[in-house]
Parts: C-alpha cells; sequence; structure tokens
C-alpha cells in the first residue's frame, strides 16, 4: 500500500493535468499548429515587405521574440496566444502598428469601467451604475499588485510611441483580464476581478464582473454619461475643451480676455461646416473684432485627415494680428496623435505659436497609415504602419512635441472643472514666461551677462512650467558646437557651468574633459575623465573615459 498509494497519487495528477490540457486546447479556436503557421507568417511578411519599421527594435530581436511564441504556443490558452501576438507588434513602438484585438477573433472581456491617469494617480473617471461606489475611486492595486507593477507588466503590450501614449491609449488595457492574466498580473484567468481602491480617503476593495468585450460609451477616452453609466466630473458647468462634444470643433469668445479660443478634437470636416469655411468665419472675426490671442486647444484630437490641416496653418500665418509672440497658444495632450501630429509641427515650424500643456502621444516623424496585414488561418489583423512621416529634418526627431509650458491636471481639478491648460495659455505673455530659453541664455551670454546664466537656469529648472525642457541636453549641445568651432574657451566655459547645474552627472563631467582634452590641458582633461569614471564606473559614459584616460596615457602624457 505505501507504495500503490504515492503511484497512484501521481497518476491522478497527470490525469488532472492531460484534463486540464486537453479542456484548454477544446477552448481554442484553432490549434497551435494554425497559430503557429500565422506567426512564421507574420514574421516572413514583416522582413518582406516592412523591414524599414526596425528602427527602435532590430531583426535579430523581433526574432527571437518570436521564437520564444513559436516555442510556447502549444502550452499557451487562446487569449495568451492573442496577447502573444500584440506583444510582437508592439514591439515596433509605433502607435498605428497595433494588434486588432478588438476584432474579437479571440474572444476577451472588458471591465464596465473607464480608468485616466491624473498627475496624482490612476482613478475611474467613469463606471457602469452598477459599481456606483468605485466611481472617482483611485486605483490602487488590481488583485493585489501595486498599481505601478500593473503599469510596467501591461506596458509591453502596448504599441506606443512614449508615455504619453500609454497613458492615453494604453490605460485601457488595464480592464482588458485576459490581458491582464497574460501578462502575469492576474495568478488565474477569471472575468471578475479585485480592484483595490481609494476614495474619501477610505481603502476598501471592489470586485468587477467583466463582461464580453462590447463598445462602451466613451468619447475622446472619457465616459459619456447616462442612464447606464455614470461621471466622476461634475457635469453643471463643463470647461470649455469638454463642451460641445458633439461638434468636432468649435470656437468661442472670451471677451474679458479678449480671446478667442478654438475646441477642434479631430482633423476632419464636421458635417455642419468644412474645415475651410470654420477657420474662414474665425480669422475674420478675429479680424473684425477687438481680439489679442487665439487659443487653439487639440488636446482631444487624435488625428484624422493631415491635407485638411492647411486651411488652418495658412490661416495663422497670414493674420497678422495673431501671428506673434504670445499671441497664438496651442493646447497640445496626451490625445494629440497622428494627422494632428502633423498639424502641431507644422505649427511649431511655419508660426509663432507657444505650445501649453503635455507631450503629444507621437512622435515627431512617424510611422503611420497601416495596412491590415491578415493571418492566413485565423483572419486576425496585424496593421501595420507603410508611410513615413518627416515633418521636421532627422535631427531635429524627438519623441514627442513637448510643450513650452508644462501644465498638468489632478483629479480634483477634473472633478471640479477646473482647466490648468488653459488658465496657463490665457495668463500667458512674453514677459512673463520665456518660451526659447536656449535663445534666452544665448542673450546673456553675448550681452556680457554671462554671470546670470546658471542663477536664470537654476529658476527655470525649479519652475515646473519647463519640465520638458531639457537643460542638461540643450547646454551639452550648445558646448558642443562651440567645441566644433574650435572655441576652446568658450566651449570649457559651458561644460562648466553644467557640471555645476549637474554635479552627478557623469556626461557632464565627460564633456568638460573632452573640452579640456582638445585643447591640449591633458591635466584637467584626465582630473574630469575620473570624475565621469567614478560617478558612473560601469555605464556607458564610464567605459568611454576610462577609454579616454588610457589613450591619454598612451599619447605619452604619464600620469
Amino acid at each position: 500500500m505505501t507504495i500503490i498509494q504515492p503511484f497512484l497519487k501521481n497518476l491522478l495528477r497527470a490525469a488532472v493535468l492531460l484534463i486540464i490540457t486537453i479542456s484548454l486546447h477544446a477552448q481554442n479556436k484553432f490549434t497551435p499548429e494554425q497559430y503557429r503557421e500565422d506567426l512564421r507568417f507574420l514574421q516572413k511578411t514583416v522582413h518582406k515587405d516592412f523591414p524599414f519599421l526596425f528602427k527602435k527594435t532590430t531583426p535579430a530581436a523581433f526574432d527571437a521574440e518570436v521564437e520564444k511564441l513559436y516555442q510556447a504556443i502549444p502550452q499557451m490558452a487562446e487569449h495568451e496566444v492573442l496577447v502573444g501576438f500584440s506583444k510582437i507588434v508592439a514591439s515596433f513602438e509605433y502607435g498605428h502598428t497595433v494588434m486588432g484585438y478588438w476584432e474579437g477573433v479571440i474572444p476577451y472581456h472588458e471591465m464596465p469601467i473607464v480608468l485616466y491617469q491624473y498627475d496624482d494617480g490612476i482613478f475611474l473617471q467613469g463606471v457602469h451604475k452598477t459599481y456606483k461606489e468605485a466611481l472617482g475611486a483611485k486605483l490602487l492595486a488590481i488583485e493585489g499588485m501595486p498599481i505601478e507593477e500593473v503599469l510596467k507588466l501591461m506596458r509591453l503590450v502596448v504599441p506606443a510611441e512614449n508615455e504619453s501614449f500609454v497613458k492615453a491609449y494604453g490605460i485601457h488595457y488595464l480592464t482588458f483580464p485576459e490581458f491582464l492574466h497574460a501578462q502575469k498580473v492576474l495568478k488565474n484567468m477569471t472575468t471578475s476581478v479585485v480592484l483595490q481602491l481609494e476614495k474619501d480617503g477610505r481603502q476598501f476593495e471592489q470586485r468587477i464582473e467583466a463582461v464580453p468585450f462590447q463598445r462602451f460609451p466613451r468619447q475622446y477616452g472619457m465616459v459619456i454619461p447616462g442612464e447606464e453609466w455614470l461621471e466622476s466630473r461634475d457635469l453643471s458647468a463643463p470647461p470649455l475643451y469638454l463642451k460641445n462634444l458633439d461638434k468636432i470643433y468649435y470656437y468661442e469668445y472670451l471677451k474679458d480676455q479678449k480671446t478667442v479660443y478654438v475646441r477642434h478634437s479631430q482633423i476632419q470636416d464636421d458635417s455642419i461646416q468644412p474645415i475651410p469655411e470654420f477657420y474662414k468665419e474665425v480669422f475674420d472675426f478675429i479680424d473684425k473684432n477687438e481680439v489679442e490671442k487665439l487659443i487653439l486647444d487639440v488636446r482631444l484630437n487624435g488625428g484624422g485627415n493631415n491635407y485638411k490641416n492647411k486651411p488652418i496653418v495658412t490661416g495663422v500665418i497670414a493674420n497678422k494680428k495673431i501671428n506673434q509672440p504670445g499671441k497664438f497658444m496651442v493646447i497640445i495632450g496626451r490625445r494629440t496623435f497622428s494627422a494632428c501630429q502633423n498639424l502641431v509641427n507644422e505649427l511649431h515650424t511655419y508660426t509663432n505659436a507657444v505650445f501649453v500643456g503635455e507631450p503629444t502621444s507621437e512622435n515627431i516623424n512617424f510611422y503611420g497609415d497601416n495596412h491590415p496585414v491578415i493571418l492566413p488561418n485565423t483572419n486576425m489583423k496585424a496593421f501595420i504602419s507603410f508611410a513615413w512621416w518627416q515633418d521636421k529634418p532627422q535631427w531635429e526627431n524627438r519623441p514627442a512635441l513637448d510643450p513650452q509650458i508644462a501644465t498638468g491636471m489632478t483629479f480634483e481639478q477634473y472633478r471640479t472643472n477646473q482647466d490648468p491648460a488653459l488658465e496657463a495659455a490665457l495668463a500667458y505673455s512674453n514677459g512673463n514666461f520665456i518660451a526659447d530659453p536656449m535663445g534666452y541664455f544665448t542673450n546673456l551670454y553675448t550681452s556680457g551677462k554671462a554671470d546670470q546664466i546658471v542663477v536664470e537656469a537654476k529658476k527655470m529648472m525649479a519652475d515646473p512650467a519647463y519640465k520638458f525642457f531639457d537643460f542638461e541636453a540643450e547646454f551639452n549641445k550648445a558646448g558642443y558646437n562651440f567645441l566644433g568651432d574650435q572655441s576652446f574657451e568658450e566651449a570649457q566655459f559651458i561644460f562648466h557651468m553644467i557640471t555645476e547645474l549637474y554635479p552627478q552627472s557623469a556626461n557632464a563631467w565627460d564633456s568638460l574633459a573632452e573640452a579640456y582634452w582638445k585643447s591640449g590641458d591633458s591635466t584637467k582633461a584626465k582630473e574630469f575623465y575620473q570624475k565621469a569614471v567614478n560617478l558612473d564606473p560601469d555605464g556607458e559614459t564610464g567605459v568611454h573615459a576610462r577609454g579616454m584616460l588610457k589613450e591619454i596615457k598612451e599619447a605619452g602624457f604619464k600620469e
């Protein structure tokens, strides 16, 4: 008996596992081999027709992930296969290149809540009436996993170009139980998910029952309130950017501020009035009335047809009354994407616009206009970008167009209909904010006031409005411009200044060392290269600095 019992236990355990495995695959619509064939088809198609997409990942890295998924498919449930495909496509990190999970070839569920990430956390901005008590609560954890860890795990399935894209479009992935399970947020696959929440100073748990995917009443990422769905914001007095959402665009004259406000939320013609007619009316109004400022709000604008941008751009350029520093403000945000990225790029290049708000969710230059690649067995679609949109020289490409004046929003500000971005745009004048910090510093330098640069830079660095201006990188660029002209004294001045502002930056000391090395001062060069090594002993900068110390020594300079 003592020998047979362990044997029977192991046999029973094996039988249970076999039943689970058979049951798991019985639920699948397709066989592992069919999924594998589709994966190989996608892999070959990408290499054959879309090799230009290998900008942020490499062919080798892509193939390695494909191989990992290929080997894992036989042990996967169908939702895990779907998420696996989604991660493969998301690895290109272009927002238009995405797995079409929403088509439902492989079914999935969604929790009936709408999340939004504010400056102070992720909140349930909208909920189905079933979960009224959770409306406006802060999301702390999902099934016990802190939300910070959840975001890290879910980031891999989002086809995100930058962090703004994750906030705007990726946040919804947190409501899909199948995706949460595949990414190890949920230990077991379940459509009944427990959220850890906080509201009015009280922490509590809320179990959410996910439903088969359907289009919830949502507009521009926020819930549309009604009998079934609840909104956390006070609906009695909506802010301007949430007024008239039945219209693609509208304008309003703010008489007290002598300002025309335009909210434009798609690059498409409204059925009431096409874009050229609308903007002709706007600019005619500006010309004929006491208007000192135009605010164009595109924070909700996810794109459309970029050929329709022309009347906006040319209209601003032609209007001398508005196209002046401080008189034309553009509010951008996390949903500014696609054709609207083209619009703000052109406004940035050709007008005197000052940008307010959050970074856009698109790279400045980007791949868009996707083509559906239909997988032969499952008919799932991978939407793969094929058109390169380059509005700026390649050296001006960035992860996003950053605002010159940074503003965010807390949940309380949203709930009470405050609008920090609009407030900043209305308050802006050339006298109270420096839209071009480097131009300002250059003027100080050339006018003999170089000693004021560090003082002024520290003030700006402490001001959250400048949070997206990379002072270190811009000063470093200026220093290398001098170094390229062999203006060694000027370069050393700039790099010394950077080390004062960023004493813990290995790169700052490395740059300063290079300025002295190229000027022939090996003693100072060795001193500053050593500082770089000390600050970053194992990093890329430290390795470079260590190599330069060796080069100096080999050149005949003894320590």
